[in-house]
């Protein structure tokens, strides 16, 4: 059993869609970073970093935190969604870097100055916009002619596509990305997807652009 500590956030979504393709069983624990839990004593001695996610795995003794590195973990527990070796295993780690490097942290800007506060930083919207757009240009360019991000559905496609689900607050038009659309509409309707979106609990359905 793995206890699963999370909130309704694309990194926390990460998480709970890989559990859900990996099939394993798990226990979730809503950490509402919205009423400060993330600082309570005990989920601080879980990740004194105090962010989401985070896992505890019984069977195995491991607590980890970072949803990149968790990822990487339940590939490797299961062997599955991530090869073994060989170029596509790197492949798998590099968009999977990708998104922790430059997809999710500018995207997350992009929530703040775009969405949160339009207006209060005209400097800050013109370029996590400017920056956003170019991020979902080279998504598409890495979609072209592909299903997935690598040659089979992965863990980077896992990490990639809970932020892609927010793409009303980048401000962006996935019709602009047809590459991208059709990718993110696929996953989209994988039954796993589904059920990890509505972890720790139900916000809203699937957007559709």
């Amino acid at each position: 059993m793995i206890d699963f500590y999370t909130w309704i956030t694309p990194n926390g979504l990460k998480i709970s869609i890989a559990l859900e393709e990996f099939g394993l069983d798990y226990h979730t624990h809503t950490v509402d970073i919205t009423k400060g839990d993330q600082f309570s004593p005990d989920y601080v001695k879980i990740n004194p970093g105090s962010k989401i996610p985070a896992i505890v795995d019984h069977e195995t003794g491991i607590t980890l935190t970072e949803s990149g590195a968790i990822l990487i973990y339940l590939a490797e527990k299961t062997g599955r969604f991530m090869p073994a070796s060989g170029p596509a295993r790197l492949q798998v780690i590099e968009w999977l870097m990708w998104q922790m490097g430059g997809f999710g942290p500018t995207l997350g800007h992009a929530h703040y100055f775009l969405t949160y506060n339009a207006g209060e930083a005209p400097f800050a919207e013109t370029l996590f916009a400017r920056e956003t757009r170019r991020l979902y240009e080279t998504l598409d360019a890495r979609l072209q002619g592909r299903n997935y991000l690598v040659d089979d559905y992965s863990i980077a496609d896992m990490a990639v596509w809970p932020w892609v689900s927010r793409f009303q607050r980048h401000k962006v038009d996935l019709n602009d990305f047809q590459n991208v659309r059709r990718w993110y509409l696929g996953l989209a309707a994988r039954p796993q997807v589904k059920r990890g979106y509505e972890v720790p609990h139900f916000t809203t359905t699937i957007p559709v652009p």
